[in-house]
């Protein structure tokens, strides 16, 4: 079992710069932890999101040597695909692809079509410098703009970054508007159309149905879940305010119910609740802040 720790979704939308010193201090704490990984910044365009423009800062201050958690980067094109893979610490290289035609272009200024090149060349990269590709579908369970989705078209795109390589793909409930039923079914079709992919979710919610749909992937198989601790996060645009991301002690605490927790250390990851309030409960969020998954 996977847990995919994402304070880099946390952060990204805050509207009062953290310093670079305390987003280590936090990134260092959650590194004592042991999740699988840890999405912690992006190398995109300051303009784009200026609260992670000193993510390489960031990563020459983590005690990356110390943890077995991998470190996982969010990029928006080439360019920042090739910054990010000159640093050895890092294993996965996270690209937003939108099953929204609205959505891409508001996220990363592209196309659909524009943005699956990009996957192409992003690829290629991670070939020549050993990294994996992370790619989201994100909008997989909805979008508010009125484009085009079924669970159909969520199918085609899967297949075409199958044909493309890609070895990790995480369903992105952007809005939170995924279902049990929905879950499960592009889950289980998924899975078994394309075995030798790594499929995850990457889900919003608000808290009262956070924990429906956390079993609605378990009993489908996933077995690579995201989330940021106390729910901090997740996309500013949502209607809904409170459509955070998953609660990672809420994944925590469920997965416990079925004996399938990863082994982590307990002690390290209450501190780490702790120093989240200190990190965000201050800050607001703007809806400026891209890209999201």
């Amino acid at each position: 079992m996977k847990i995919i720790e994402c304070p880099r979704d946390a952060m990204q939308g805050l509207a009062e710069f953290i310093p670079t010193e305390k987003k280590a201090m936090y990134l260092n704490q959650l590194l004592k932890v042991g999740f699988d990984t840890i999405d912690f910044g992006s190398f995109v365009s300051p303009r784009a999101i200026p609260q992670l423009r000193d993510t390489a800062e960031v990563l020459s201050l983590l005690n990356v040597n110390e943890s077995t958690s991998k470190l996982l980067a969010i990029v928006a094109n080439t360019r920042g695909a090739e910054e990010a893979s000159k640093h050895k610490a890092i294993t996965y290289l996270g690209f937003p692809l939108s099953i929204s035609e609205t959505f891409q272009q508001r996220n990363t200024n592209k196309s659909i079509a524009e943005a699956l090149n990009t996957i192409s060349e992003i690829q290629d990269i991670c070939t020549k410098s050993n990294k994996v590709l992370v790619t989201y579908i994100s909008m997989g369970f909805g979008n508010p703009y009125h484009d085009p989705y079924n669970v159909d078209i969520v199918e085609q795109f899967a297949d075409v970054l199958a044909t493309l390589g890609v070895k990790v793909i995480s369903l992105a409930d952007t809005i939170g508007v995924s279902k049990p039923d929905q879950i499960q079914y592009l889950f289980k079709t998924l899975t078994t159309k394309f075995p030798s992919i790594e499929f995850g979710v990457h889900l919003h919610s608000n808290p009262a149905t956070a924990v429906e749909k956390i079993e609605a992937a378990y009993l489908s198989g996933c077995q690579r879940f995201d989330g940021a601790i106390k729910g901090w996060g997740g996309c500013p645009m949502a209607e809904d305010e409170l459509v955070g991301n998953l609660a990672t002690e809420t994944i925590l605490s469920y997965l416990d119910s079925k004996q399938a927790a990863p082994n982590l250390n307990r002690t390290a990851f209450t501190e780490a609740m702790k120093m989240a309030d200190f990190i965000f409960k201050n800050h607001q969020h703007e809806s400026t802040a891209y890209p999201f998954v």
